[in-house]
Order: C-alpha cells, then sequence, then structure tokens
C-alpha cells in the first residue's frame, strides 16, 4: 500500500481505496473525483448503498457538482450493476462493459464511485471481497478507467479493512493538517475550505492557522465547516474571525458552525448583523444564511456584493435542512 494521496492526485486510471468514518468526509472526496470527471469530460457511475440515489445526487449538487451534460453522470443503485449478486465475474462483465459504451460514446475515459457497502448488508458478502477486487484490476490497464471504492470503517473488521487497503494500488484520503482522537482539521474540497470536527483549543492554533492560511492562498470563496465542532476556545475563535476580517476585496467565507461554534463566534463579534465587512477592515458584521446550503453557495460566487465588500455568513448547523 503507497502513502495515501488526495483526491485531486488521482490520474487516469488508478484504482484508489478510501476508507473513512466521517460520512460528510466521504462525500467531499466523492464530489471532488466525480466534479473532477466532469472537468476532464469522462463519463462518470457512482454505485450507491448507504444513501438512495436521489440523496447522493442532492449531496453532489449541496456540494456545487454541477454541469453534467445529458447521460454524462450516472447514478445508480449497488443491485443495479450485480453488486449484491454471487461471483465477481459478472461484475466486472458489467464494468467492462460500461466502459467500452463509454470509449464508443466519445468519452475519454469512466470514472467509477462505488460505496463498499453493499458487502455487509444484508447478507453477508465480505468473504467475496478479495475475489472481486482481484478480478476487477484487470478493468485498469487501458488506463482509461478510474474508480474509488469507499469502506466505512464503522463496518467493516480490521481485517477486511486491511486487505482493501493492500488490494488497491493507492489510497486516498483528505488532507490532514491535525488528526488525533480528540480532533482532526482537514482540508475541504467541495466547497473549497477547511472541515473541522471535534475540540480546538489554543494547543491546536498552529495546526489550525496552517489550514486556514493555504484555503486563503487556494480559495477565493472560503468555506469553513464546523458543523461537528464540538468545543472551541476563545484564541481559536479568535484566530478564524481575524482570518474572516482581514479577507481582500471581493473575497467570501461561509462558515457552517455547531450551535457551541456559532455562539463563541458570535461573542467576538461575529454576528448576523447584515453589514458587509469592507476589504481589510474589523468593522462590521456578519451575512446571515437564509437555511438552506443551496441559498447560502448560490450568494458566494459571483454574488451581488456591492463595491468589491467582504460578506461572511454564518450559518448554525441545525438550520440546514
Amino acid at each position: 500500500m503507497s502513502d495515501p494521496i488526495t483526491v485531486d492526485e488521482l490520474r487516469p486510471g488508478d484504482h484508489a481505496c478510501l476508507t473513512y468514518s466521517d460520512r460528510d468526509e466521504r462525500l467531499d472526496i466523492v464530489a471532488a473525483f466525480v466534479a473532477d470527471g466532469l472537468d476532464r469530460g469522462d463519463k462518470i457511475i457512482c454505485y450507491t448503498e448507504d444513501l438512495s440515489a436521489e440523496q447522493l445526487a442532492a449531496e453532489l449538487v449541496s456540494r456545487e457538482v454541477t454541469g453534467a451534460r445529458d447521460g454524462q453522470l450516472v447514478i445508480a443503485p449497488s443491485r443495479d450493476v450485480g453488486l449484491t449478486g454471487v461471483g465477481a465475474q459478472p461484475v466486472v462483465d458489467v464494468l467492462g462493459a460500461e466502459l467500452a459504451v463509454s470509449v464508443e460514446q466519445g468519452y475519454p475515459g469512466l470514472r467509477v464511485s462505488a460505496d463498499m457497502c453493499w458487502a455487509v448488508a444484508p447478507t453477508p458478502a465480505v468473504e467475496r471481497l478479495a475475489e472481486f477486487e482481484t478480478a476487477l484490476g484487470s478493468l485498469f490497464t487501458s488506463g482509461k478507467l478510474t474508480a474509488i471504492c469507499e469502506y466505512d470503517r464503522d463496518r467493516f473488521d480490521p481485517v477486511t479493512l486491511a486487505f482493501a487497503a493492500r488490494s488497491h494500488a493507492k489510497t486516498v484520503a483528505a488532507l490532514a493538517y491535525h488528526d488525533d482522537p480528540v480532533l482532526r482539521i482537514c482540508r475541504q474540497h467541495r466547497p473549497p475550505g477547511v472541515r473541522i470536527a471535534g475540540e480546538l483549543d489554543f494547543t491546536h492554533r498552529d495546526a489550525l492557522e496552517q489550514a486556514l492560511s493555504e484555503a486563503v492562498r487556494l480559495d477565493r470563496h472560503l468555506y469553513l465547516n464546523l458543523a461537528k465542532l464540538h468545543f472551541v476556545d476563545v484564541a481559536c475563535a479568535t484566530l478564524i474571525a481575524k482570518t474572516a476580517f482581514s479577507l481582500p476585496p471581493g473575497r467570501t467565507m461561509t462558515i457552517v458552525a455547531s450551535p457551541m461554534a456559532a455562539s463563541v463566534l458570535r461573542l467576538l463579534g461575529v454576528e448576523d448583523s447584515g453589514a458587509a465587512l469592507s476589504g481589510g477592515s474589523s468593522s462590521g458584521g456578519v451575512v446571515s444564511g437564509r437555511g438552506p446550503v443551496g441559498d447560502a453557495l448560490s450568494a458566494r460566487p459571483g454574488g451581488s456584493f456591492p463595491g468589491g465588500d467582504v460578506r461572511l455568513r454564518l450559518i448554525e448547523a441545525d438550520e440546514l435542512p
């Protein structure tokens, strides 16, 4: 098993494994994988098990994955490819046929995202994973198929997860600035920004500063996901507020925060006042979100922000649909 890479480092022909414990992080990586495929002009198939096809489609839209041509993006239950059946070869045959059709249709390649939870419900099929993953490898020799197989750490045992990692040429993971049982700070791809979960205090200030600095450097419109942040002290909340208030003209930040994190930020002056922050100024307030993610996202890039003003949007996680 090679060292983990980020999803944007995947190349055509890669067969990658994603093991995850955070559902939102998994969906973020899948969204980035799909969006990159759309940018490349690939055909994309997402096989889903944990979510319905409609739910996964909504999750992709909420992460700004749009613009697929007719027939370019297919989202289907795992049973549609026979993943819940017996034997690996029929599945490989189906995927091989899909690859051939995508080439005939003029696509440069085929991307497949596979939720592997089919192997644990309702009829356990973990014993067939070795056969499935081994047989699937033959499809990648042309360099036109790229795939991510996704394994939930809470649903698969350690032995199966270890096998899954060994049977893939590459492992995909989010870029983590800090990761321990108490706190995880990592890069978020869709919308681009930073995700923080757990308990954040002054001892982690350096990691927080690194994550925020990189987001400021990479992202014109920052998205700070604090929905699973259970505790934040004043030192770290102040750093977040200062980062928002110091954005240059024309830049925006959306903060989705747990009620606890939102209350601390409001104590520091990050309030739902509806005022705009002029570029570089620390005077003023924060524009409140209307609630749904779609509303918040649609107002960010290219929105009606007057005269280069910086706009901040604070959304409490419990306001989301």
